[in-house]
């Protein structure tokens, strides 16, 4: 079996090459989409395993260490702890680059809590620790002299903890020994026996915290959720477009099998006529397909994944999380498993269907439509196009690779159009404000009385707990008076709040506390306090992720001391925004402007293009290996009808012309099929995959979709014209003799 099949394969070289290509193209694909996808949906526990990252991350005012130890040791579940003390906004200047939001930690012995990457961990006090973001921005490396404030230390180690994400998305961290051990922490880490007993812990620590000023919480769950924030919806999209990505490259290679089967029906009419049993056929076929898989396959997987690792590697940097690096072999290898098991099932299947018919049915003209009765007119670029669809199977097949292909091209640009907007327009995320303002909440009369503001509300925010699950944090927001004015997210379920006793809540926020309409939720405040609320409606929130809540401010004032609102400003729709924030500006407060829920750092969206463009590429590599196949087969089959016209005076033109038709043949049924399939199917599969919580626009615009079939058709006259300069070299006595 195994001879016959590698001599079938050495007799139908060009077809052998075109399939091996085509495999090839589409394994492209799947490497980039496994490489990026299990990168980044494994990336955070990846680097929490290897940091060693505390199950709780206490923040608190200054506290001498006896104290706090003894309050510490004290805890339920607890297996280890260790110190620090944290002074933020530090000068930092190294290597002739300086800036003035450092985070100076000095570590006060124990666990680290930190993975060394470069260099060794600290040893004496005039030693310093710096994060991969800013030796990465900076170029430092160890050796290197840095000045923290008035202190300069040698730079002996580069590290990594994810419980932030790297500079310049956050503050620039650098870690230090305290050199006359006098320093009394502000930060405990705290290493627990059962993380899944977090809270009960939590609670604890909550009634023996007296004493410790502005007390705050995070755990390890609330990292993650800081992570998202730091990156938006970003990473889950990237995820939900690979998961797509390698549905459409099976699609693919499904495809391009059953095409190859189609054009060998008259090759197992014969092995049938020569006493071949289906069964026979169908083994043959597929260690065929075995063979010519597994090396394409192969190459093409290792490919994609080196094409985006270093885009991958970077994007995951700048979370301060770390790529799989030889942990990536075992998603690979089953890419590879499942590659080859498409492409076998693809050819084994339709070739052993064929084979059960009768041998003379067979080779009566396989997948051949039947001539028409009529003469039809149109044309060179119409006979192509007869030419193209008269093998109708493989027509179909090339007809839905291409549509395919202009899905995923089609997703990616929607997708890329969703993170501008994600990032820029606050209307994504359902903010109805433009603009934010320090100011009391008395100025509010003065600033609707400028010209183009249309409203004005005080909005005040606190980052809470569930005072049960106070290793669950969310964002509280309260508006006096109708919250919709200025944000409106749209109901999944319940009904708008309507006192001060009552409160909207974010679908992730009631997936994560079991909340419906009705239910009563307990807000745990930052400095301890506690309001009730009873739970409204749930709505389909973007921002942090979802886990969110609206209520009325009433309650919070009680409890919370100190707090004060941002004047929320809603312009007009032509409102000069620009007059507006100088009129704020004369009032004592420069205004902010609202953004999306993605950042604005300009290096992090610029790796995120280069993943983009990464997977983009390989899907165009598989649209064009789909037309030139088609091309060249159908070229290949018709060389006498080519031939003829050759002969009867047709020029290279003529030639040009009949390809033409029948690229087009297969690339516009394509691209409509391919814009369809990404507005009604891919489109919402990728939404739901990566926010189930809120509703994300993933549409193309009518710019994108044009884009789209030009690209198409920008690749039918590549094609067209590699396959004519092709038919063109052959001389015309060897198609005439097929004819």
């Amino acid at each position: 079996m195994i001879a016959l099949a590698l001599a079938g394969l050495r007799a139908r070289r060009f077809r052998t090459l075109l399939a091996a290509v085509g495999v090839l193209a589409a394994s492209l694909v799947v490497g980039t989409a496994a490489t990026v996808g299990y990168g980044l949906a494994t990336g955070f526990e990846r680097a929490a395993a290897q940091a060693d990252l505390p199950d709780i991350i206490a923040r608190f005012d200054d506290e001498p260490v006896d104290t706090l130890d003894a309050r510490v040791r004290a805890l339920p579940n607890l297996a280890a702890r260790s110190y620090r003390w944290e002074r933020t906004n530090v000068g930092i200047e190294a290597n002739g680059h300086f800036t003035g939001r450092g985070a100076l930690q000095l570590v006060l012995g124990g666990r680290r809590g930190y993975q060394i990457l470069d260099g060794r961990d600290l040893a004496g006090p005039d030693d310093i620790v710096v994060e991969q973001g800013l030796a990465r921005q900076w170029n430092l490396h160890v050796g290197d002299t840095v000045r923290t404030g008035p202190r300069v230390r040698r730079l002996v180690g580069i590290a990594s903890s994810p419980d932030n994400v790297a500079y310049p998305l956050a503050a620039a961290r650098v870690y230090a020994l305290d050199r006359d051990r006098d320093a009394n922490p502000n930060i405990a880490l705290l290493w627990l026996n059962d993380r899944s007993k977090a809270d009960v812990t939590l609670t604890q620590a909550r009634s023996v915290s007296f004493g410790l000023g502005r007390l705050e919480f995070v755990t390890r769950e609330g990292v993650r959720v800081l992570l998202s924030q730091a990156a938006g919806i970003v990473i889950s999209l990237l995820v939900a477009f690979s998961l797509v990505a390698l549905v459409a490259a099976g699609t693919m290679l499904a495809a391009g099998a059953a095409a190859d089967v189609q054009r060998r029906l008259s090759a197992f009419g014969v092995q049938r006529a020569l006493g071949f049993s289906p069964g026979r056929i169908a083994g043959l076929q597929a260690v065929e397909a075995l063979l010519l898989a597994v090396p394409a396959a192969a190459a093409g997987i290792a490919l994609g994944a080196v094409a985006v690792a270093g885009p991958a590697a970077r994007l995951l940097a700048a979370l301060n999380e770390r790529p799989p690096g030889w942990a990536l072999l075992g998603p690979l290898a089953l890419a590879l498993v499942v590659v080859v098991a498409i492409v076998v099932a693809a050819a084994t299947w339709p070739a052993w269907r064929a084979a059960r018919r009768p041998p003379a049915q067979i080779l009566r003209g396989g997948d051949l439509a039947e001539a028409p009765r009529r003469a039809s007119g149109g044309g060179l670029a119409a006979l192509g196009a007869r030419f193209a669809t008269a093998a109708r199977g493989r027509w179909l097949a090339a007809v839905a690779t291409i549509g395919v292909c202009a899905a995923v091209v089609t997703l990616m640009l929607a997708l890329a159009s969703l993170l501008e907007r994600l990032q820029d327009d606050p209307g994504t995320v359902g903010k109805r404000y433009q603009l934010t303002a320090q100011l009391p909440p008395s100025s509010a009369g003065a600033v609707r009385a400028i010209p183009g503001v249309a409203d004005v509300g005080e909005r005040y925010v606190v980052d809470a707990a569930d005072s049960f699950r106070l290793d669950k944090p969310f964002r509280l927001v309260a508006y006096p008076g109708d919250h919709t004015r200025f944000e409106g997210p749209p109901l999944a379920s319940g009904r708008r709040l309507r006192g001060p006793g009552e409160v909207e809540v974010g679908l992730a926020l009631a997936d994560a506390l079991g909340l419906s309409p009705g239910s009563p939720l307990a807000v745990q405040l930052p400095d301890g306090g506690e309001v009730r609320f009873r739970v409204a409606g749930v709505v389909r929130a973007l921002e942090n992720n979802g886990r969110i809540a609206w209520a009325r401010p009433d309650a919070l004032l009680r409890e919370t001391r100190g707090l004060t609102p941002l004047l929320a400003v809603r312009l007009d729709g032509g409102a000069d925004r620009a007059a507006v924030e100088r009129a704020l500006e004369d009032l004592g407060a420069p205004p902010q402007p609202v953004g999306g829920s993605t950042t604005r750092n300009a290096q992090f969206l610029g790796v995120l293009a280069a993943v983009l463009r990464g997977v983009g590429l390989a899907v165009g590599l598989v649209c064009l290996y789909a037309l030139m196949q088609g091309l060249a087969t159908t070229a290949r089959e018709r060389r006498g009808a080519v031939a003829l016209l050759r002969a009867c005076g047709g020029d290279g033109e003529t030639v040009a012309l009949v390809l033409v038709g029948a690229a087009a043949a297969v690339a516009l049924p394509g691209a409509v099929i391919g814009v369809v399939l990404e507005v009604t199917v891919l489109g919402p599969l990728v939404a739901r995959l990566a926010a189930g919580f809120a509703s994300l626009p993933i549409a193309p615009s009518l710019g994108q979709v044009l884009l789209v079939v030009v690209g198409l058709l920008a690749l039918a006259a590549l094609a067209t014209w590699f396959v004519a300069r092709r038919v063109l070299r052959e001389p015309v006595v060897l198609g005439l003799r097929e004819e």
